[in-house]
């Protein structure tokens, strides 16, 4: 019986401490997150080296998450990156501890392995717990941030200033389009012949209320697409084409306007145009009737001018996108984008109302208007594959712009002192 007894507690004296060792939570092991996408093979083969480490050291908590097929773990990756200082987009990412890592190579898996081997010596912290600490003090730093009040755009965080001052340059260099403001131009004419300033009210701030609603519908979508796809690396190269492409033509429609490609209001589309405008006029309307004719006929041709305006709505996307912004501050900084987009052309309206006459619209003035335009695009585009915080710096953002307008002004007094040289040249023979 004695010795029954003795067998027992020898059972349970090994017995004990396994349990209370498997009840007991692993607070040694080493936490790894590693970003990934099934299509990468740099990820694939990463992940091969990662089990292979993993193999060697049951304490690797590795987990594998992945952010081009879906969006589950976008918010995580976001906490990480700020907290750590990186920029998120290129696969893949790989946390451990207080350090983090983009991409595969020999290095970065020599990198690795070390720092697990001193995270299995020392412990290490968890990277999500590192970035509730990190962040929690930057949201800390951040209270002290002034915060303003405006109409219409309701609370707005000075911490974000350089974006609201890139919004707010490229919006009114925007309502300055030559494809608008010929548009507008026209409207103005044909109503003024009316000589009712009833009438060109009711006609003029319709028509550009219908279409800023659609050229922001147009921006949402955009924006949509370029917030899903924030992730992958290439993105920014396409919008950077997109904005190559687009101030480039513009550029050249200051030396050769409208010769070759142009991104102009196709001269199929402008008989059509006047006719509607014409049609518009047509005596016997209501207000109401003349109102609602205005929104269709608005709608109807802020579709027609998209490709000639698309430029900047694409490239201001893009540029938002990159901040990585959420929905509530996106609608602020779309709401000032259109706020002052039609505030330019408001400007123009209601001298044209109080006058009853509106000044023509030449082509040197949209020739100008489209190399102020191109410069700024080609600026934005090499920025946004080069540098992109630079826009996160009010000093630097502004500091882009300003030299745009420099370089645009300097084209401008070169290209008129050859002409007036060239003039010259041919009156003395």
């Amino acid at each position: 019986m004695a010795a029954r007894l003795a067998g027992l507690l020898v059972l349970a004296s090994l017995w004990l401490p396994a349990v209370s060792l498997a009840d007991e939570p692993a607070t040694d092991r080493v936490a790894i997150y590693v970003f990934k996408s099934a299509t990468c093979p740099h990820c694939q083969a990463q992940r091969e080296f990662l089990e292979e480490l993993s193999e060697q050291h049951p304490r690797l908590d590795i987990q594998h998450l992945e952010i081009m097929a879906t969006r589950e773990h976008h918010d995580f990756l976001r906490e990480l990156a700020t907290a750590y200082d990186v920029r998120p987009g290129s696969v893949p990412m790989v946390f451990i501890g207080n350090a983090t890592w983009t991409g595969d190579s020999p290095q970065i898996r020599n990198e690795i392995k070390r720092k697990i081997e001193q995270c299995l010596e020392t412990e290490c912290a968890d990277p999500r717990e590192i970035a509730l600490e990190r962040n929690g003090r930057l949201a800390e730093a951040g209270r002290g941030e002034a915060v303003i009040s405006l109409p219409f755009l309701g609370s707005i965080d000075l911490g974000h200033q350089p974006l609201l001052l890139s919004t707010s340059i490229i919006a009114f260099i925007d309502g300055f389009n030559p494809c608008s403001l010929w548009l507008l131009t026209i409207l103005i004419a044909l109503v003024i012949h009316s000589g009712s300033r009833k009438r060109v009210a009711i006609v003029g701030i319709t028509f550009l209320t219908v279409t800023a609603l659609v050229y922001g519908l147009f921006m949402i979508g955009v924006f949509s697409v370029l917030a899903y796809v924030s992730f992958l690396p290439w993105m920014y190269w396409i919008v950077a084409a997109f904005a190559l492409t687009f101030g480039a033509v513009n550029i050249k429609d200051y030396f050769w306007f409208k010769k070759g490609l142009s991104f102009t209001i196709d001269d199929r589309h402008k008989p059509g145009i006047f006719k509607k405008f014409r049609d518009l006029m047509a005596n016997g309307r209501s207000s109401l009737a003349l109102a609602g004719a205005t929104v269709v006929m608005a709608a109807g041709i802020a579709l027609i001018e998209l490709p000639c305006t698309a430029g900047f709505p694409v490239i201001w996307s893009g540029l938002v996108a990159s901040h990585e912004v959420g929905l509530a501050f996106f609608a602020t900084l779309l709401t000032l984008y259109l706020l002052i987009y039609l505030l330019d052309e408001l400007v123009i309206f209601g001298i044209a109302v109080v006058k009853l006459r509106i000044d023509r619209f030449e082509e040197r003035h949209a020739r100008i208007l489209k190399l102020i335009g191109g410069v700024v695009m080609v600026a934005l585009a090499l920025v946004l594959i080069t540098e992109p915080e630079i826009m996160s710096n009010t000093g630097q953002a502004l500091a882009v712009f300003v030299a745009s307008f420099m370089v645009a002004g300097l084209i401008v007094l070169v290209d008129r002192k050859l002409l007036v040289r060239y003039r010259k040249s041919r009156g003395k023979t």
